[in-house]
């Protein structure tokens, strides 16, 4: 098994780490500990975050260390947070040097890829400790060969599709061009085309991994194989992904076609959506968006390849009537697809959440829900302004099957033709946050309620829609769960990412 082992304590003696050579891992942490005791005495009336960010600022130098209030702040006011310092690492050997400074001060931190998750302290902290924002890891490059693309932890996908569409190349990633690689990859990620190619993090070829040790591992089929099945959905429990190799896949122009619809029509849209769950998926190739606001109803089609006509798989859609068509049926790159989406995302600042729950397909379960919710959410709104949607996601066998064929996942996804339910809500006032979220909150407890009453219920919840008192990882099933303990402790062996990492779904929780 190889490994690169870096010597922290020369980097921490010398500014310039692209010269730092491999040594033995007892040589790295003796050499460590005595530079970083130097630091410790340099500083004693200092307090320990103090410390630490000094040390780090001798390390890397002051532009990687950043101890004004942040310039780049997250998508959610609901993780507006100024560390005491932040730390913007260039390479995967800057990022092992932060993460033994931590640990060397036992001082709490945070990693942000993205940013783009709403749950406060998951990839943002206070005062009382570090931030590693992997922001400046944002490279994008493809093989030689074509076959895979090496892409930053922070890169955001919107940036990875156009350089990637420069070589007329696409790899399986997020549908919201805004969102980070890093964050997405970690939660399994469902793309336009899962159904097809499977999750997103089962198109993984290979994981670089900085671990809390002092090591810098790949991870994938052939090597630390264990590690490899466990970052497919894992989270943040193991260390800190540094470059995704993900391959690419043979699509470029696809067909798609946008309708907007009343919310009158609201039970027949989701009828229709059912049909093609039930039958047009089987179509692997299609896919359908469903987005329910509070005041109308976006359904896009996208096949993964261009056509003449719109195919049979969307036959389920073809009675209904749209108010609006903003845009009509035609074959298109990949990419116009993703600015569609980036220019109808919401900019403004504001405070934002998500939430998740799956079912089993049923019609009359669905529309019952949507009934109680779109009730909430009316009401919600006309007291604080906030706005909800109800959203879809269809999950079918070949899903399910194209994890498997990649070598496993913990997710534990029931093998059954399911829905992942979501919302997205935003609203401005703090003082709003316990109402605006009840709505999300009693819906998903509605959802489960009628699922067990109905044998209509999956326990599973998909991590990137899963809200900060959900817990994804005890949904992967117990069997998952103790083998996901197990290689978090072969591999954070102390622990740093359990004990000293500020929040997030943590195994050390389930």
């Amino acid at each position: 098994m190889k490994v690169a082992y870096v010597a922290v304590g020369v980097l921490f003696a010398f500014s310039d780490f692209s010269k730092a050579q491999p040594t033995d891992e007892a040589t790295c942490r003796a050499t460590a500990g005595v530079i970083a005791d130097k630091y410790a005495e340099r500083s004693a009336s200092a307090d320990i975050v103090s410390k630490a960010c000094q040390a780090a600022r001798s390390a890397l130098g002051k532009d990687q260390v950043d101890t004004s209030p942040e310039a780049e702040e997250p998508w959610s006011e609901t993780c507006y947070a100024n560390p005491y310092c932040t730390i913007l690492p260039r390479s995967s050997n800057d990022v092992l040097v932060a993460i033994q400074i931590i640990k060397k001060y036992q001082v709490k931190f945070a990693v942000r890829s993205g940013g783009h998750s709403p749950n406060p302290g998951w990839s943002s902290i206070g005062s009382q400790g570090i931030l590693i924002a992997l922001e400046r890891l944002n490279s994008t490059k493809l093989s030689s060969d074509s076959t895979f693309a090496s892409i930053g932890p922070g890169a955001r996908w919107g940036e990875a599709y156009e350089a990637l569409g420069a070589e007329k190349a696409l790899v399986v990633g997020a549908r919201i061009p805004d969102v980070g690689v890093g964050g997405l990859l970690l939660g399994g990620g469902y793309s336009y085309f899962s159904e097809q190619f499977g999750l997103v993090a089962d198109n993984v070829k290979n994981f670089e991994v900085v671990l809390s040790s002092g090591k810098i591992v790949n991870a994938n089929a052939e090597c630390n194989e264990d590690l490899f099945w466990a970052l497919k959905g894992g989270g943040p429990n193991f260390g800190i992904v540094t470059r995704y190799d993900l391959y690419t896949v043979p699509v470029w122009e696809i067909w798609g076609e946008l309708s907007v619809y009343s919310t009158d029509q609201a039970f027949d849209v989701l009828a229709a959506f059912d049909r093609w769950q039930e039958n047009g998926s089987s179509d692997v190739k299609s896919s359908v968006v469903l987005s329910i606001t509070l005041d109308s109803i976006l359904v896009g089609l996208l096949y993964s390849e261009p056509l003449t006509e719109r195919p049979s798989a969307f036959d389920a859609f073809s009675s209904l009537t749209p108010l609006v068509i903003p845009v009509p049926a035609m074959n298109m790159p990949f990419t116009a697809i993703i600015q569609i989406v980036g220019a109808t995302s919401p900019s403004t600042p504001g405070r934002h959440d998500y939430r998740g729950v799956s079912s089993q397909i049923n019609t009359e379960l669905t529309q019952e829900v949507y009934t109680f919710w779109r009730e909430k959410a009316l009401a919600v709104h006309e007291a604080t302004g906030a706005n909800q949607t109800f959203a879809i996601q269809h999950v079918g066998p070949n899903l399910i099957k194209q994890g498997v064929q990649n070598g496993g996942n913990p997710l534990g996804i029931p093998p059954t033709n399911q829905q992942w339910w979501t919302t997205t809500i935003d609203w401005e006032d703090a003082k709003d946050d316990d109402l605006v979220r009840s709505v999300s909150i009693e819906t998903t407890a509605l959802w489960a309620e009628l699922g067990k009453q109905r044998g209509l219920n999956n326990s599973f919840i998909y991590m990137n829609d899963a809200s900060r008192d959900q817990s994804p990882l005890s949904s992967y099933g117990s069997d998952s769960v103790q083998k996901l303990k197990k290689i978090s402790l072969k591999y954070d062996p102390e622990r740093v990412f359990q004990k000293l990492q500020n929040d997030g779904f943590l195994i050390s929780k389930v």
